[in-house]
């Protein structure tokens, strides 16, 4: 036995007491993370009070939405009335000038920014974010916000069938991707056959946030048109997958096999929905169908696309040149999500074999993006090296995974405290508000190249950062989580009430007296036991 381990319980305690004292200090001071973080990692995993005790409650994340969050969704610019949300905006939240572009739209880092199109993805994204602000406070506002998005959406991104005119619907014809950004009247682009599929998946996070919160069964069938558009004309038999497109284009082909074809089916929509399902819609045993399709899509993103040899997930297996580290999509923020959804999808339909595969695998990816300073890093690249810098979505999906798993076992809430820190303090846009793409390690100061809002990166994942760290932490301290909804009926059965992907024993379902909408009466829950 090490002279480490016959170190009194009470020597450890005042010694990781001392260290926190001390990085929190610096970090308050603006002392760079790898000085300030540098003893982080020793903390005694058997010391599970002293662990929790560093961990947030539920009211941190609270005041990170008010304070941090918000103001730069919130502002007029951001949200116009028709829920046409703006793909695009400075990084002081104004809307851009093409006569006069602010430095992080005239000069980005290549692919992120194309000012000639409106992004579908990117306005059913904000949708979700209104959804959440909703769900965590109860402000009416926020659902109108959401509502006046997915009206937006449902009237010119959803798309009737083309090919089968005895089958017209919203979203029977899948989904746009995007508008020409002066095109007035809205004409889905590219072409159908063009379009990317994980692309379609993202038209329906917003929608699929507002069933969630409402339960209402129009939103529903649209979701279910786009979901049966994408596994019928997507699903690749030959292949066992979810191709990517179905007809050439400058910007994909037919051959591309993408792990996030498969992986946002479950993440942007299946995910949070199926646990909350009509046992039967449509005529169609609804729920199960589902079900299985989570387990077919865990299991082909489990065979075809994760290497053991590396425990990680490729981005692509189109040829063996996308089999290598340092490819895109290939780091650690995709993989950690797979491994996350999967280990729900297990849960979700008692499939063990998938939480064990999941548990063991994420255990070890948690262990190895966890540097020396605290921090988070991004990927392992082609020399083998781990990737320093900060990418917003990887840091929020490393943290959701890590604070889920310390609902089963909370040693991995070890992780935490430092992480969060490193969030806090240098992922969020003090002057502005918002949270920064990319931070770069060197200094903890973001690069700008980087918009903070653009194509890609709209308001999902740091609300969806949020909620989970508010659900997480509450429960790690063993104390209840309130969530507000507007259920047209409140479901009879409590256990379609969840809080977001989560299970959890409901306490109460209290009117408050109000409708959130017209039509649309406000709930609050109350849960324990989040799992």
């Amino acid at each position: 036995m090490t002279k480490k381990r016959l170190v009194s319980k009470a020597f450890f305690q005042k010694a990781l007491s001392l260290c926190l004292s001390v990085m929190f200090f610096l970090i308050s001071l603006g002392v760079p993370t790898a000085q300030a973080l540098v003893e982080s990692k020793q903390y005694p995993v058997n010391n599970i009070d002293l662990i929790i005790n560093a961990v947030p409650t539920g009211a941190r994340w609270l005041e990170h939405l008010e304070d941090d969050l918000l103001p730069f969704w919130t502002k007029e610019e951001a949200r116009p009335e028709d829920g046409n949300f703006p793909t695009y905006r400075c990084n002081d939240g104004t809307l851009y000038d093409l006569a006069n572009l602010c430095p992080e739209l005239a000069n980005p880092v290549p692919g992120i920014v194309n000012l000639d199109r409106e992004y579908v993805r990117a306005k059913s994204r904000q949708v979700f974010a209104y959804g959440v602000a909703y769900n965590l406070t109860g402000n009416p506002e926020y659902l109108q916000w959401a509502k006046n998005g997915v009206n937006f959406l449902r009237q010119y991104a959803l798309e009737d069938s083309l090919t089968e005119p005895e089958i017209i619907g919203k979203g029977t014809g899948g989904a746009a991707t995007y508008f020409d950004a002066d095109d007035t009247t809205f004409v889905g682009r590219p072409t159908p056959k063009q379009r990317i599929s994980q692309d379609m998946t993202y038209a329906l996070s917003g929608l699929a946030y507002f069933y969630y919160l409402t339960r209402d069964p129009l939103i529903l069938q649209d979701i279910v048109n786009v979901k049966n558009y994408i596994f019928d004309t997507y699903y690749d038999k030959e292949w066992d997958l979810i191709s990517w497109v179905k007809e050439n284009s400058d910007e994909a082909s037919t051959d591309q096999r993408e792990l996030v074809a498969q992986l946002d089916q479950v993440y942007a929509y299946m995910i949070l929905l199926t646990p909350i399902l009509p046992d039967t819609f449509g005529g169609v045993e609804l729920k199960k169908e589902w079900e299985d399709d989570l387990v077919h899509l865990a299991n082909i993103m489990s065979t075809q696309f994760y290497t053991p040899d590396k425990n990680i997930f490729w981005g692509a297996i189109t040829t063996s040149e996308n089999k290598k580290l340092g490819t895109d999509h290939t780091d650690f923020g995709h993989s950690i999500k797979t491994l996350w959804l999967i280990y729900t999808i297990g849960k979700l339909t008692q499939h063990y074999e998938l939480v064990l595969f999941a548990q063991d695998a994420a255990h070890k990816i948690l262990e190895t993006a966890f540097l020396e300073d605290g921090t988070w890093g991004r990927r392992v690249n082609q020399y083998g090296q781990i990737e320093r810098d900060k990418e917003w979505w990887i840091l929020a999906e490393l943290d959701q995974v890590a604070a889920t798993f310390s609902l089963r076992d909370p040693s991995y809430a070890q992780y935490l405290p430092t992480t969060y820190a490193y969030w806090f303090k240098y992922m969020v846009d003090h002057e502005h508000k918002g949270v920064w793409h990319w931070v770069n390690a060197a200094d903890n100061l973001p690069d700008i190249r980087f918009p903070k809002q653009h194509s890609w990166k709209n308001a999902f994942h740091t609300f969806e950062h949020a909620i989970v760290g508010y659900l997480t932490g509450q429960e790690i301290h063993d104390l209840p989580s309130t969530l507000y909804f507007a259920f047209q009926e409140v479901p009879t059965d409590s256990t379609e009430i969840r809080p977001y992907i989560y299970s959890a024993k409901v306490q109460s379902v209290d009117p408050t007296g109000i409708d959130a909408l017209p039509g649309y009466p406000q709930q609050k829950v109350t849960f324990v036991d989040v799992r």
